[in-house]
């Protein structure tokens, strides 16, 4: 199979110099090979919450920028085709997108809230990339100066153009597609935010679900992911509001590995092979401005507020 190039400038043709010398590993399958690399990508727009329980005092609003940092491949993980070529999936080391969320008023022990991020369509040499994320969570006041809270959260991207490079110089270019989406569920604690600048750190600890689907415009043929990434995830992270409008947040972002059990592969295809189907530890940034109602101050009124 062929692996992926997402976010990046034009493909590679051939193997990349900086790998030569490389040895094949022994469980080098290249169906694990490009589940893995599409998974990877999947897991890379995530809407992840980079944010406390909930991501404001209730009535409150914010719109601002989102970033996620997308980790570099090493040899062993951007070679494909059965080891002749590589893929150069390593131009872009962000990935942008708008974001913009909203905390309703609460409703008895509930705090509710909604957020979505977008970005696109935009080109990235020759590529056209969409990323649309949603989310939708509830804080509970019941456990101040700690709040507890679940999120759900779904994500989408849609990628068209020369994602499989060539294998040889020379080759047409042809356009592909890859669309790769994410649905998962978090649990969430978080401390009420204090100091000056209502810090509060977060952990969010959940499971995400990836689907993709790749199509190469060379010969139309469906590449189907046999490892879909079913498996956990974690957020480490702060959340700050400063000078009354500024919302920043960062965050650790990971999914360990997930598991699969794919049914009728033959022992040659790993069941559990060096790619690990689609792993990922990151950081994710967000900086936006706040709007609505006045700031609750710190202390009784800021913890009975569900933020």
């Amino acid at each position: 199979m062929i692996g992926l190039l997402l976010w990046v400038g034009a493909a590679l043709a051939g193997f990349d110099p900086k790998c030569d010398g490389l040895a094949k590993p022994a469980d080098y399958d290249d169906v694990v090979q490009s589940d893995f690399l599409q998974n990877f990508f999947a897991l890379s727009a995530t809407l992840s919450p980079v944010h406390g329980v909930v991501p404001h005092v209730p009535g409150r609003g914010a719109l601002g920028v989102d970033v996620g940092i997308i980790p570099p491949l090493n040899c062993y993980q951007r070679a494909a085709y059965n080891y002749t070529k590589t893929e150069d999936t390593n131009a872009s080391p962000f990935l942008p997108r708008l974001r913009a969320t909203f905390a309703f008023p609460t409703r008895g022990l509930v705090a509710p809230y909604l957020g979505v991020a977008y970005m696109g369509p935009i080109p990235v040499g020759g590529l056209y990339n969409v990323t649309f994320g949603a989310e939708l969570g509830v804080a509970f006041r019941v456990l101040a100066p700690v709040q507890p809270g679940l999120r759900v959260h779904g994500s989408l991207l849609r990628s068209v153009g020369e994602i499989a490079g060539p294998v040889k110089d020379g080759d047409p270019v042809v356009q592909d597609l890859y669309v790769g989406s994410t649905v998962g569920v978090d649990a969430m604690i978080a401390a009420t935010p204090f100091t000056k600048v209502d810090l509060s750190p977060y952990l969010a600890v959940g499971f995400t679900d990836a689907s993709t689907s790749f199509v190469v415009g060379d010969d139309g043929v469906i590449v189907a992911n046999q490892h879909p990434y079913f498996g956990p995830t974690m957020s480490v992270g702060v959340d700050a509001l400063i000078v009354d409008h500024v919302r920043i947040g960062a965050e650790i972002y990971m999914a360990p590995g997930g598991f699969s059990r794919p049914k009728g592969l033959g022992p040659e295809t790993s069941d559990r092979g060096f790619g690990a189907y689609g792993h990922l530890y990151t950081g994710r940034l967000r900086i936006a401005w706040e709007f609505g109602g006045a700031k609750v101050k710190l202390g009784k009124k800021h913890a009975e507020s569900g933020s």
